[in-house]
């Protein structure tokens, strides 16, 4: 059942494919578009149920919508999960009906990297549909693997949190945990790193974490303990809804913010942090750096010094958001949503939105 389903938030569309060839099993959801199409990136998990695919490409659908309404970009939200294991299960064939399938929803949703699905990848689904972004940059224009714009968005939102929480304009002497060392969570390790953080990190890929360990001298912990060290910042930035009330009780820091999506197991935990005293840096407002590089690619005409200067300015969006929440003592979250929500409804209510240009 979609339309009673927990996570159901007045989606437009939700469509589920099957390619009996490949072992194709995929969803794609689009929430919204009033802004513009939905975009979103394509997720590949081994999920044990469909029930859970279903609920994190509804979760996941939803948080782009806000992301993108935030972030000041032409496009709505939408998400896509494919069910199976990227290590051993995916194939071209796999990536080639995947692109059909987004294809045949004829610029409805455009897609791109996410977990599990790589750069090469998205080269393979371009063969297929012409609705996906993320490909090889080429030359000085803006595009390619948008990993080190999302850990640069990210970063600029620590900035903004350490300022108002630690009264801090620098991050020398912090120490900061970070849970999942990926392609986003190494950039941002190294990022902090040049500033002179104390790094703590964990990931179930021992490679990682021996990388970051000899790299950037960083401690490494079980994934299990890293949330919990005592530490200024802890950044999810493995896979979400792993903030709730009873992990919220264990944490010992100041501020949350990582590059994860949907970190709070439900919109109260937000709640929950102020009352616990942890600043919590939204997780859609922060890690907007990658879909904003992925917008001016797909738009075409914009270069890289663009892409960054425009991530950049993710400081002074979480500033806005955090300011707000301390002035009117609220959770940062249920800030962010209404003013997301008042995006996309003004835009819905001017006509704006629609599909994507061919």
């Amino acid at each position: 059942m979609i339309f009673g389903a927990e996570n159901f938030d007045a989606h437009e569309q939700v469509v589920f494919f099957h390619d009996q060839d490949s072992g194709l099993k995929a969803i794609v959801a689009v929430h919204s578009t009033a802004l513009g199409p939905a975009a979103g990136g394509c997720r590949m998990w081994p999920y044990a149920t469909e029930a859970q695919a279903l609920t994190d490409v509804l979760r996941l659908s939803r948080g782009m919508s806000f992301k993108n309404a935030m972030a000041g970009l032409s496009f709505g939200g939408g998400k896509s999960v494919i069910i199976g294991d990227a290590r051993r299960e995916k194939s071209e064939g796999l990536l080639r009906a995947f692109g059909r399938a987004v294809g045949s929803l004829n610029g409805r949703y455009i897609t791109a990297e996410d977990v599990g699905i790589t750069e090469a990848d998205v080269g393979i689904l371009a063969q297929e549909t012409q609705y996906v972004s993320g490909r090889k940059q080429v030359g000085a224009a803006a595009g390619g693997n948008p990993a080190p714009k999302t850990a640069f968005g990210v970063f600029q939102g620590m900035r903004a949190a350490i300022e108002l929480k630690l009264q801090r304009k620098d991050f020398a002497g912090l120490t900061v945990a970070v849970q999942g060392i990926g392609q986003v969570g190494y950039h941002l390790c190294r990022l902090l790193h040049k500033e002179g953080v104390s790094l703590v990190v964990a990931d179930v890929n021992t490679d990682s974490v021996a990388r970051a360990a000899a790299e950037f001298g960083a401690r490494v912990v079980t994934p299990e303990e890293v949330l919990f060290v005592k530490a200024d910042i802890v950044a999810p930035c493995a896979l979400g809804a792993i903030l709730t009330p009873d992990s919220v009780a264990r944490l010992q820091t100041s501020i949350i913010a990582g590059a994860a999506n949907n970190q709070l197991a439900t919109d109260a935990v937000g709640e929950t942090l102020k009352n616990h005293g942890i600043l919590y840096a939204p997780d859609y407002v922060i890690n907007s750096g990658g879909i904003i590089n992925v917008s001016l690619e797909y738009a075409g005409g914009h270069d890289e010094k663009e892409a960054w200067t425009k991530v950049a300015r993710i400081y002074e969006t979480t500033h806005m958001v955090l300011e707000r929440a301390m002035n009117e003592q609220r959770a940062p979250n249920a800030v962010a949503d209404e003013m997301a929500k008042n995006l996309i409804a003004a835009a819905r209510s001017a006509g704006r939105g629609g599909k994507a240009a061919a």
